[in-house]
């Protein structure tokens, strides 16, 4: 990128008017701002809409004075070289009027114009200030939560919020109980004088779900709960979730570095958390500073640099605004680099035979046949929550990895389990993780697994191409693979044993770690355990397309065409519309 580039930024896509100009020459950001502050409850989108359009003059005005004070080329040339604006995703009338005033602007100065995810300006601007090659991004504002990692020119979404976003969950709750908007100051502040109460703690792989435990916070208010004491728990266990996958994403991918965007961002019990998270597991941790981790110009202007210098501009009759625009849909054209996520396999050596997952650190005695793994305390939880985590993921994942088994599927014998120090000791498995070696049959195989784990009632919970093993049947004695044994051969039935036992030298596939395992029978909770699989092979994979396939064609062998299409309904949900 050329350091003479000069863009200006304009943002609207929800609450906040704001139009900054970027100088790649000195990387100083001129922002102004003008914020939509509804006088109760949330944010209403008429007049959001009619803020958006009597401040976007105003700011854009501002931001051009500084452009013309500080541009020191002739006079007869436009002070910047690009106009940037907020394409999406948000609210329509908002989007509209942004729209409406960079296509003018860029008419009006004869300069490009170029169309940015706000999505991909949060992580982008994170990656900016912080100087990270290929970190994982934790958004967290308003109406969106997920979690974004950089794989073959694409910001991939790894993980995200199966309802509301994490910014308006928290709103849900302080309007229940009458406070004006924003509520996340407002708890933040009650929760310093507030203790522990348990409530709903809901992950799923790298996914996450925070009605539960908004329906659960209202009725401990109404139920007289001191609000206080509901604030602090709000905040240690949404918080706890959003940092315990970000985890999750920094051992699938093997990156040691995460940034935070998004205005949630700016509460210093979250960023506490991820902080200590990053520094327990040695990976990087950084916050850009509170005036870019809320919406603002500035990091659409920083992107807008990056891509009109990379060339991705837009003619005026492709420049429509998209209120469900995912990053996911964005060509990343400003990066060729590509992480090479298979130097650290996911996890962290800390030893020759010890391997940290997400969860746990794993003792390996290949040799002896044996794996020893420990849930180690998380710190930046609360005490009283980890502990419960630990204990009760442990005896969950003796239960049903043994339950797994006795419906036919591969998993590791189970020889000890210790809930109260949160330790199983268990046979070992296979050569490799899958994400080291994908496979259409491989992942084929998994399809069919999880579709006889389904059909007995209950769900992996956390089925990544980390938490499948995949190795050789039979090799030799010396080889920890163990041969199948009559009580797997029962339980396969005649038309599955050519695929779950496997001829003598042939790739076996097996499924480990069920800690976020759990019995269902809700159609639902299917087609996610199969959504969670099938996000880890779009982080992981060099080409997802044809394993993604091989997945449901595996899980349709053996399991209900009613899970699969739920599949399809919960990936077309458009999780990134504003919910006020």
């Amino acid at each position: 990128m050329s350091n003479t580039v000069r863009i200006l930024g304009i943002e609207g896509t929800a609450w906040a008017a704001s139009a900054a100009v970027f100088d790649a020459e000195t990387d100083g950001v001129f922002i102004e701002s003008d914020a939509y502050q509804p006088e109760s409850g949330g944010i209403h989108p008429r007049e959001a809409a009619e803020h958006m359009h009597d401040a976007i003059p105003r700011v854009v005005e501002r931001a051009l004075e500084h452009a013309r004070e500080t541009h020191d080329g002739p006079a007869t040339e436009p002070p910047v070289d690009a106009v940037a604006f907020s394409r999406g995703p948000g609210l329509g009338p908002c989007l509209r009027t942004v729209g409406t005033a960079a296509r003018a602007l860029s008419q009006a100065l004869s300069v490009p114009l170029v169309g940015v995810n706000h999505m991909v300006a949060h992580l982008e601007i994170g990656r900016h200030s912080s100087g990270f090659d290929s970190p994982v991004c934790l958004n967290a504002s308003g109406a969106n939560a997920h979690l974004l990692a950089y794989r073959n020119g694409r910001y991939r979404v790894l993980g995200e919020t199966m309802d509301t976003g994490v910014g308006n969950a928290i709103d849900k709750f302080t309007r229940h109980v009458g406070w004006s908007h924003p509520g996340g100051p407002k708890v933040e502040a009650a929760a310093e004088d507030g203790e522990y109460v348990d409530l709903p703690y809901v992950v799923k792989g790298m996914d996450f779900s925070f009605s539960g435990i908004m329906s659960a916070a209202k009725q401990a208010y109404d139920d007289g709960t001191p609000v206080e004491d509901i604030c602090y728990s709000l905040q240690e266990n949404i918080f706890g979730m959003l940092t315990e996958v970000s985890e999750r994403a920094l051992s699938l991918t093997g990156s040691d570095e995460l940034v935070l965007g998004g205005g949630v961002g700016q509460n210093d019990r979250l960023r506490e958390m991820l902080t200590e998270m990053c520094e327990q597991r040695g990976a990087e941790f950084h916050a850009p500073e509170p005036r870019f981790l809320r919406d603002n110009a500035g990091m659409i202007a920083v992107l807008g640099a990056k891509m009109y210098a990379a060339g991705d501009t837009l003619a005026l009759e492709d420049s429509r605004v998209d209120p469900d625009f995912r990053p996911d849909q964005v060509s990343v054209s400003w990066r060729t680099d590509e992480p090479d996520l298979a130097a650290g396999h996911g996890a962290a050596d800390t030893g020759d035979r010890q391997v940290r997952g997400a969860e746990a650190l794993v003792s390996l005695e290949p040799e002896a046949g044996r794996v020893t793994k420990r849930r180690e305390e998380k710190t930046y939880r609360h005490p009283a929550l980890d502990d419960r985590l630990r204990k009760e993921r442990t005896t969950l994942e003796a239960r049903l990895t043994s339950l797994a088994r006795r419906e036919g599927v591969p998993t590791p014998v189970l020889s000890d389990v210790d809930p109260h120090e949160s330790r199983l000791e268990l046979e070992y498995v296979g050569e490799r993780d899958l994400r080291n070696g994908l496979t259409p049959a491989g992942v084929r195989d998994v399809g069919r697994h999880l579709a006889r784990l389904h059909r007995a009632g209950f769900v992996h919970g956390d089925p990544t191409t980390r938490n499948v093993r995949v190795g050789r049947v039979g090799r030799d004695a010396s080889q920890p693979e163990r041969a199948v044994d009559d009580r797997e051969r029962r339980a396969a039935s005649p038309n599955e044993r050519t695929d779950d036992v496997r001829e003598q030298g042939s790739d076996r596939t097996y499924l480990i770690d069920f800690g976020l395992g759990y019995h269902t029978d809700h159609v639902e909770d299917y087609a996610m355990d199969l959504h969670v699989f099938d996000q880890s092979l779009v982080g992981t994979a060099d080409d997802p397309a044809p394993l993604r396939e091989a997945v449901r064609e595996g899980y349709r062998e053996v399991g209900e065409e009613r899970v699969l299409e739920r599949l399809q309904d919960v990936e077309g949900r458009g999780r990134y519309q504003s919910d006020s």
